[in-house]
This record gives C-alpha cells, sequence and structure tokens, in this order.
C-alpha cells in the first residue's frame, strides 16, 4: 500500500514551473530516494509534498486522500513529518524544550522518553542548548522533532549536507532504522550513491522531470545512472 503518491505534479514560484509532471510513490515501510545534479527539482518537490510550494498542479495523495489544498500544519497533523535542510531545531532552546515545544502530540512526555531511547546521545544533553551541540548532535534532533507526532511519512531534505565524512554515515544508518519505527521515509539528497545503498527505491530528477527510476540496486548497477547522475567516486 502507498503511503505517498505524486500524480503527474507541476508547479513553482510565480510563473514559472520547476518541476513539471513529476510521478513518485512511497510504499509503507519504504525508503524512497530522490535525487538529481543541482537545480533539478529536489527541494522544491519535498516542499510540494509538505505544502510550501506556492503553486502545484497534478495530484498529491497521502494514505489515498488527495492534500493539494491541505495547509502545511494540517498536513504534519495527518502524519507528515518533515526535516528542512536547515532552520529545523530552535538552537536558543534546550533539547527537552524542543521536542516538548512541538505541538499536536497528546502523550507528549511519554513521547519524549520513546525517543530518548531511540537517540541517547539526546537524553544525555536534554538540558543542553540545541545551538550548542555539534552537526550531528543537531540532526538527531531535528528528527527526534519530526517523529514526535508519530509520523507515517518522513520527509528529509538534504539531511547529510555540510555534515563530516563520519556524520554522512551516521545519518544514513539512522535514516535506515526510520521503517523499523514506523515512518516510510521520502528522502532528498546530493549523494545520490550512498542515498541509494540504503533504499528500496529511487527517483533521478533532471530538469524537473524524472529521468530515471526503479529499484535502488538496479540504478545503482546502471552505467547510464553512474555516468549522468550518480558520480563516479562518491563512496
Amino acid at each position: 500500500m502507498s503511503v505517498l503518491d505524486v500524480v503527474s505534479l507541476s508547479g513553482g514560484y510565480s510563473e514559472v514551473n520547476i518541476l513539471n509532471g513529476v510521478t513518485v510513490s512511497v510504499g509503507s515501510g519504504e525508503i524512497v530516494t530522490v535525487a538529481g545534479t543541482n537545480g533539478a527539482g529536489k527541494s522544491t518537490f519535498a516542499k510540494a509534498v509538505v505544502g510550501l510550494l506556492p503553486r502545484v498542479e497534478g495530484e498529491i495523495r497521502f494514505e489515498g486522500k488527495v492534500i493539494n489544498a491541505v495547509p502545511t500544519e494540517m498536513r504534519a497533523n495527518r502524519g507528515i513529518g518533515y526535516v528542512p535542510q536547515v532552520a529545523n531545531i530552535f538552537p536558543s532552546l534546550t533539547v527537552q524544550e524542543n521536542l516538548e515545544v512541538v505541538v499536536g502530540v497528546p502523550d507528549r512526555r511519554q513521547r519524549i522518553a520513546e525517543l530518548f531511547a531511540v537517540f541517547p546521545a539526546l537524553a544525555a544533553r536534554r538540558r543542553a542548548r540545541a545551538g550548542s551541540m555539534s552537526g550531528g548532535e543537531r540532526q538527531q534532533l531535528a528528527y527526534a522533532r519530526a517523529l514526535m507526532t508519530r509520523p507515517r511519512l518522513i520527509v528529509l531534505d538534504e539531511p547529510t549536507a555540510a555534515l563530516s565524512p563520519t556524520l554522512v554515515l551516521d545519518t544514513f544508518e539512522r535514516i535506515r532504522a526510520l521503517p523499523a519505527i514506523g515512518a516510510s521515509v521520502l528522502l532528498i539528497e546530493q549523494r545520490a550513491r550512498q542515498a541509494l545503498r540504503i533504499s528500496h527505491r529511487g527517483v533521478i530528477l533532471d530538469g524537473g522531470r524524472v529521468a530515471m527510476e526503479g529499484p535502488a540496486d538496479r540504478l545503482l548497477a546502471d552505467e547510464r545512472a553512474a555516468n549522468l547522475y550518480l558520480g563516479q567516486h562518491h563512496g
């Protein structure tokens, strides 16, 4: 069963389309990577899914229901989590406060305890200001914030941007574990080869259109994908 179905999606800002007829689905328990070169429309696609793109045509369905007209905060309430590339935590608040301010969580205390069990590094620093933490710890806090509402889909926009190589590996391992705690994943990622290694399927955008798609292992083995989109030497 699909958690997310995006059908023939076009849209952008003002009159200019950045996306042109993009169709992508994410099944229950799946990790699906959306990759492509800079300017391909990857982050714009993420914004469309979570309701931050001002103009869209086509259809976005979440758990079978069309959500085109549903505002961003209502999409979050329905079960779509989102971790943007920047501004994804409150630096002046403590770790605990960052989790406490998430709205729409009925059993807040219990949920925070569950997430501290998943992210022990955050539990150890629960009273630390988020702005004082390392990049990797801030990334974990951004995930925990997004997971507070128990989303069935989590949209990650370039989660490894500006991280050290060690933290990149750690981040991909954390993403790999998300379906096990109930969240399917739409992963927007520049490091396409590494992202596909932890994914079930992949979609490659080029100029706002789907250039290639299929099972992740098939894309990894595809010579054309390697030459044009994945890069030959990206680990």
